[in-house]
């Protein structure tokens, strides 16, 4: 095994271990807003209103990511990916643990829902700085030839972080209906201080991005956001557009559909539905690497096509046969619409990480998936709500799904891919790797 091949391991395993901690956080707030929030934080006594209200925090990290991209960006630029990395970690460490202390509506009035508010938004400006960092991470230690592969890992921490999520949710509901919004909700929360801490250990042991130390050293930009936007601007667009599944139809098979389900539309129990989600989290799990290799095999953006095909002819399925199933349909659907969207989360990384050049490339792969997650993810559960109450079908719903697939497909297609091996200029266009264009 040589030194390049150990640190890419050593990186991707930290990567993954990262990314699994920040979205099992991220995700036991998405979780616990589908089931307990509204009653808890915006009582009204009606269950419609107060999921919406809900989601409208839920929203909140989604717009405040854009701004986590630009400050943890301008850090990873100009003083390392890891050093960024590990002060984002932190961060949302913090926030979640203090939302399990956080004391509800009923205690402490309007307080304990701006409280809420508050600590939601640290935890969208960690987010929006940690995916990228961990991406570059990930992606800029990969040998050529493997960046998908590797950036997968990066990936794989997005349903590890979901499967621990909802599968502690799972084990908690089975303590009865009402323990989960007699308290028990917090212990998600309160967990995470665990998690931080081992994050925080194999993070920190992890050496900084090559491409950062060959050639951002000595060419630093004084103001990488400036660059960024002067030279990146197009991929930058590009990249908000292509993500519309991986990040808006990622909540809306998770987020929405746990509300969904166990709304009055379709009366599914909190118990089985959150067991078919970890079921489905653990099979997105398994699937999430061999698809990231099968994108160096097959390119990249091929298998984002695929991806977003799937989702769509399996997404259409789950919301319009969930009413009055068996629970192993419930389960299988469910896990399908997993699988088909692994298959455009998993080359996302490499994707976007190939768009920008390096001297500004955290800052603009930042940028780029915050402000396209906050416009995608931020809304969709909310605005998917609304829609069915506006409408009184799911079709509406699907039909939203679809039209964000088709502009990702149109984006994909249109995405540059770049070379890490290419002279680093401040030339508006780079040198293409060829190579990455004909396999992406």
């Amino acid at each position: 095994m040589t030194t390049a091949t150990q640190r890419a391991r050593r990186a991707g395993l930290a990567a993954f271990v990262g990314t699994t901690i920040e979205w099992y956080d991220f995700y036991v707030y998405a979780t616990a807003a589908a089931l307990v929030f509204g009653p808890l934080f915006f009582p009204s006594g009606d269950p419609l209103a107060e999921t919406t209200a809900a989601f409208a925090t839920f929203a909140v990290a989604f717009l405040v990511r854009p701004l986590g991209g630009i400050i943890f960006g301008h850090i990873g630029d100009k003083l390392g990916r890891r050093v960024s990395l590990v002060i984002t970690l932190l961060m949302m460490g913090a926030s979640t643990v203090l939302v399990g202390c956080l004391p509800t509506y009923e205690t402490l009035g309007f307080a304990a829902p701006l409280l809420l508010i508050l600590l939601r938004a640290l935890q969208g400006l960690a987010v929006g700085g940690e995916w990228g960092g961990a991406v570059l991470m990930s992606v800029e230690h990969a040998p050529a030839g493997k960046k998908t592969f590797y950036g997968g890992f990066t990936q794989l921490g997005n349903p590890a972080g979901a499967l621990l999520a909802s599968g502690i949710f799972a084990i908690l509901s089975r303590f009865g209906d009402g323990f989960i919004r007699d308290g028990g909700w917090r212990i998600p929360f309160l967990l995470s201080i665990v998690l931080i801490a081992v994050g925080f250990w194999v993070r920190y042991r992890v050496e900084e991005s090559p491409v950062f130390e060959s050639k951002v050293e000595g060419r630093k930009q004084s103001m990488p956001l400036a660059f960024a936007l002067r030279t990146n601007w197009l991929p930058i667009l590009l990249g908000i557009g292509l993500l519309p599944i991986s990040t808006g139809g990622y909540y809306l098979a998770t987020t929405f559909a746990t509300a969904y389900a166990t709304g009055p539309i379709v009366g599914i129990s909190e118990q089985v539905i959150l067991d078919a989600m970890t079921v489905a989290s653990f099979v997105e799990f398994l699937v999430t690497l061999p698809v990231a290799w099968l994108g160096d095999k097959w390119g990249r953006k091929n298998v984002m096509y695929i991806g977003l095909i799937t989702s769509v002819l399996t997404f259409a399925p789950f919301l319009l046969l969930m009413p009055g199933r068996a629970e192993p349909v419930i389960f299988l659907l469910a896990s399908l619409v997993r699988i088909a969207m692994s298959a455009t989360y998993a080359p996302v990384a490499a994707i976007l990480a190939q768009m920008f050049r390096p001297q500004a490339r955290y800052t603009s792969i930042a940028l780029s998936y915050g402000v396209g997650a906050a416009i995608w993810a931020g809304f969709s559960p909310w605005f998917a709500t609304q829609l069915i109450a506006w409408t009184g079908s799911v079709w509406s719903v699907i039909v939203m799904f679809t039209a964000m697939a088709v502009l990702a497909a149109i984006c994909t297609r249109l995405a540059p891919q770049h070379s890490d091996e290419a002279p680093v200029t401040d030339s508006f266009t780079p040198r293409t790797d060829t190579t990455a264009n004909r396999t992406a």
